[in-house]
């Protein structure tokens, strides 16, 4: 089927797209910059001859872009800017969304977040788990396509969510959240505190997104929550990948949200690139594992180890030059070392 994907310049939709095609589907793009097709999918091989320019948040855009396509994959979201987040996530998702359902399309693919359900309501998070939503203008603005999106599957239309934890893996763009918390952890060291984080591949997420793309089956939600490890077990994984120890700064919880309420004033002075928030770091110290069963049992999909998974990661991190040979150690050994062999 033809597969419109918005977000496929980025760090899930690229891989997605890459999925979608060698599972035999054509694939058109919703990009706002077409020149990210090239810098993002054709360096990689992923060829795109079929897109067209326009902004989630003009629903004549997303209604012109959808004519001629059968299914839809909406997983553009934006991350960072004022209060323009919110109005954009939330407008993106009900054009994309709502025009899909209005066309009859089916399926109709929406990558939302776990953190949509954050605080956890239980030991795990589920996809049937109330809606709650993190503070700030994305977090919000994530609830609320989260409420669309079940408002529209209560009516019966076919469409499923999927569920993403803390998405790693080799070709991230950005380099996004994770990524980029993976790095600062690795370089500058690990706050060791309660809590923890769930690893999905994304090329896992990929799989599924592609194993998902069924019709006739209704609404769906499934979970993406890959493996989860504390923080401790995290720098410890990483120490034994590198062949280097990371230092680690055990702290109590009050004291990371402090931190993270701090760095939130700082960069409201001094724009910084560090990942700790003060909701980051309420995700790090109350996130629990997820309940990815149903996803594995229904879709096929297994999820891969998560040494190899950050294994990958850090190679690909010092292979695009954000970490030296020092920190990347064994793995930089390696590669280099099959590198001169080839």
């Amino acid at each position: 089927m033809r597969v419109l994907v918005t977000g496929g310049t980025g760090f899930v939709g690229s891989h997605a797209v890459s999925a979608l095609r060698r599972t035999g589907h054509r694939v058109r793009l919703l990009v706002r910059d077409p020149s990210k097709i090239q810098r993002v999918l054709e360096v990689r091989g992923i060829e795109v001859d079929d897109y067209a320019i326009g902004d989630m948040a003009d629903a004549q855009a997303v209604r012109t872009a959808l004519k001629g396509c059968d299914a839809v994959l909406h997983a553009a979201a934006t991350l960072y800017g004022g209060k323009e987040i919110y109005t954009a996530n939330v407008q993106g998702a009900r054009n994309v969304l709502g025009i899909a359902c209005e066309l009859g399309f089916d399926p109709i693919l929406f990558i939302s977040t776990v953190g949509a359900m954050f605080p956890p309501a239980g030991e795990r998070f589920a996809v049937d788990d109330p809606i709650r939503g993190l503070e700030t203008t994305y977090g919000r603005s994530k609830a609320e396509s989260e409420r669309f999106a079940r408002e529209l599957q209560a009516r019966g239309a076919p469409l499923v969510t999927l569920y993403p934890a803390g998405v790693f893996g080799p070709d991230d763009p950005g380099p996004g959240e994770s990524t980029r918390g993976l790095r600062d952890g690795i370089r500058f060291g690990w706050p060791i505190t309660a809590g923890g984080v769930s690893i999905v591949d994304v090329r896992d997420l990929a799989e599924i997104i592609a194993a998902a793309l069924e019709t006739g089956c209704g609404p769906r939600r499934f979970m993406a929550g890959g493996h989860f490890a504390s923080w401790s077990e995290l720098a410890d994984l990483c120490d034994a990948l590198t062949g280097r120890r990371a230092l680690r700064f055990p702290m109590p919880t009050s004291l990371l949200r402090g931190i993270g309420r701090l760095l939130d004033a700082a960069k409201r002075i001094v724009p910084f690139d560090y990942p700790i928030t003060h909701e980051a770091a309420e995700m790090m110290t109350r996130f629990v594992p997820c309940d990815s069963r149903a996803t594995v049992e229904q879709l096929g999909v297994r999820f891969r180890p998560t040494a190899e998974t950050l294994s990958d990661t850090i190679r690909w991190l010092y292979e695009a030059g954000e970490i030296s040979a020092k920190i990347a150690g064994r793995i930089a050994n390696d590669r280099d070392d099959r590198h001169l062999a080839s």
